[in-house]
């Protein structure tokens, strides 16, 4: 299944409840009245997704001074975020989404070019969520190599 529908600004985000790393369930409006960073990544540990997640890792602490919670979600069952977030030292929340229906609520599923070839999978894509639960910023198929820096940019907190 896949939708070609793309959030946009000012747009509810979609609610969701999913398992994290630990098996905890986690919702979107557990952070209502906070800025959330919802990014979609293909797969744990693989090198691009390891880039990003390492990314947001390493700048967590003035995402969070800036007010801004960050949780990442993909296909991968709890076991496999768990070990994802031990071997990079990851302090912030994974969740596993393995029907995809937040993937698709989020049209972070999809048609993508992978070496030249289209096929189905996960568009790498982050979503800024203010404090009132609206599209603040929805970004598709984002590089992982400097995403962070540049959400930062988009975000007002670099000059």
């Amino acid at each position: 299944m896949t939708t070609s529908t793309r959030l946009e600004v000012g747009q509810t985000a979609p609610a969701f409840t999913l398992d994290d790393q630990d098996g905890a369930r986690v919702s979107l409006s557990d952070f209502a009245g906070d800025k959330v960073v919802v990014y979609f990544y293909p797969a744990a540990s693989t090198p691009g997704c390891t880039t990003e997640a390492c990314d947001f890792r390493d700048n967590i602490n003035s995402l969070k001074s800036a007010g801004y919670t960050v949780i990442g979600i993909s296909k991968d069952a709890a076991p496999a975020l768990k070990k994802f977030q031990s071997e990079q030292g990851l302090n912030f929340p994974l969740l596993s989404d393995p029907d995809l229906a937040v993937h698709n609520s989020y049209g972070a599923f999809g048609e993508k070019s992978l070496y030249g070839k289209t096929v189905m999978g996960t568009i790498r894509s982050t979503f800024v969520v203010d404090e009132t639960g609206s599209i603040t910023l929805p970004l598709y198929n984002v590089k992982a190599t400097g995403h962070v820096a540049s959400l930062r940019k988009k975000l007002g907190l670099d000059a």
